[in-house]
């Protein structure tokens, strides 16, 4: 713990009063040796008391120093603000003024940082400040910084309390908890979602239950209505025991972002705003399916491409409650690079390691120079896969294309945003065929289509 004395503000204005002093004693013809003497003088006598005060501080400082404690999440979610909590602890018998400041990872914003307290004796007082996660990954939290005065004022010391510490970002999980909370309340529509599990669907069988009216009589058990004396039904549910696959595109094409606003993307950054990259929008995506997933009681798992071999990051597919947590823990500071994804390649990896039929969703930002590397590979895929490609639009192009014709020059922008918007999708139809799953979505709308194809897919028994 290095103590770094620096000489405070009034030390410092007292000596440059003091060298005003005696510059303006010898312009008005005062002698110089008796301004020399009175100037030597004083400022010995300043440095006396300068160090008499360091001296007497850090003999009290030592003696009962201040603690820190610093409560910190176990994790923090992406954009969403966060109260971190700094305790000053004083058990001496001095009080102290203090200036604190946290080192936070440079990928977080912050308000309330520095602040000044005066920390009484034998008392805590407690710090808060707001924090907000920019970036996914492992974040890296420094030592606090603590400034304080000298008994006396002439200096003010600089140290450095508690330890560094390391804590993960995941994706921000607003979105899954929404859905928890209204799947429970049977209200998906709110977001979007247009089907959920209903009485009397799907080819597995559930339990037996009374008839109700509107139940078909084609399910009812004869048997079990002749033993219990009243109509006895079999309620069914959506195929169990299925595979959900996640083929997440890593390279280039994912590095988008175009800087949603706050109140959509559900964060902040220094300038009030959140930028919410398309590869983000494509996790918090997977992330929600996975939970619908294995809720269904299906297994998920995830491979990445587009980027070096060494980053790649696989997840078996498996089921359970604790799946979700693996996964997020095994994707979650993954960052999408500067490398060209190789579609073909993905798809051959994929069948080379997943023998057992399943949904493949291919996450992607879709160009239509790519068409002639993804269209083989969905091809490959199709051949013992049902395959659905998910791929992000740019929103920007959506709102250039809507905006009104003020100027002459904005018909030019218009008519530019539309065409590029249809040939993307006259490419991406010419890729996909007839494939009534695949999307092609701006990334805010990803999680909701997802969800809603995944649902068709049950209810129609594709897999």
């Amino acid at each position: 713990m290095r103590l770094l004395p620096i000489p405070a503000r009034a030390p410092v204005l007292a000596l440059a009063g003091l060298s005003t002093a005696a510059a303006a004693a010898l312009l008005l013809g005062a002698p110089l040796e008796y301004v020399a003497l009175a100037a030597g003088v004083l400022l010995a006598l300043g440095l006396v008391l300068a160090g008499f005060d360091l001296w007497q501080s850090l003999r009290l400082w030592r003696a009962a120093p201040l603690r820190i404690e610093r409560n910190l999440p176990g994790a923090f979610s992406l954009g969403v603000p966060t109260v971190l909590t700094l305790t000053l602890v004083n058990e001496g018998a001095q009080a102290w003024r203090v200036s604190v400041f946290d080192e936070l990872d440079t990928h977080f914003a912050f308000e309330g940082l520095p602040q000044e307290h005066t920390v009484p004796a034998l008392s805590r007082v407690a710090i808060r400040y707001t924090a907000t996660a920019t970036q996914r990954g492992v974040a890296r939290f420094g030592a606090t910084q603590l400034r304080w005065r000298t008994r006396l004022g002439c200096f003010e010391v600089r140290q450095t309390l508690g330890e560094p510490r390391r804590l993960r970002v995941y994706p921000n999980f607003a979105a899954l908890a929404r859905y928890a909370w209204l799947s429970g309340d049977r209200r998906l529509a709110q977001i979007g979602i247009k089907t959920y599990a209903q009485r009397g669907l799907g080819t597995d069988f559930r339990q037996l239950a009374d008839y109700k009216t509107g139940d078909s009589l084609r399910h009812i058990d004869w048997k079990a209505t002749q033993r219990q004396r009243r109509p006895i039904v079999r309620e069914f549910q959506d195929d169990r025991d299925q595979c959900v696959l996640f083929l997440l595109d890593c390279g280039r094409r994912m590095r988008a972002d175009e800087g949603a606003p706050a109140q959509q993307a559900g964060g902040a950054d220094g300038n009030g705003s959140t930028s919410t990259s398309h590869f983000d929008e494509a996790l918090n995506a997977l992330m929600l399916l996975s939970y619908v997933a294995l809720k269904e009681g299906d297994e998920v798992g995830a491979m990445t491409f587009g980027c070096p071999p060494q980053e790649r990051r696989d997840f078996a597919p498996r089921k359970g409650s604790a799946t979700l947590n693996a996964l997020m823990n095994r994707l979650h500071d993954i960052q999408p690079g500067a490398t060209h994804s190789d579609y073909l390649l993905a798809a051959q990896e994929l069948l080379r390691v997943q023998k057992r039929r399943a949904l493949v969703i291919v996450l992607t930002n879709f160009r239509d120079e790519d068409a002639a590397e993804l269209r083989p590979a969905i091809k490959l895929l199709r051949r013992k896969h049902l395959v659905l490609v998910a791929s992000l639009r740019e929103r920007v192009i959506g709102r250039i294309a809507s905006q009104p014709l003020v100027h002459a020059r904005d018909a030019v922008d218009v008519a530019a945003a539309h065409l590029f918007d249809q040939s993307r999708r006259d490419a991406f139809a010419r890729v996909v065929g007839n494939d009534p799953l695949s999307v092609d979505v701006e990334p805010a709308d990803l999680a909701v289509a997802l969800v809603n194809r995944y649902h068709a897919v049950k209810r129609a028994g594709l897999l």
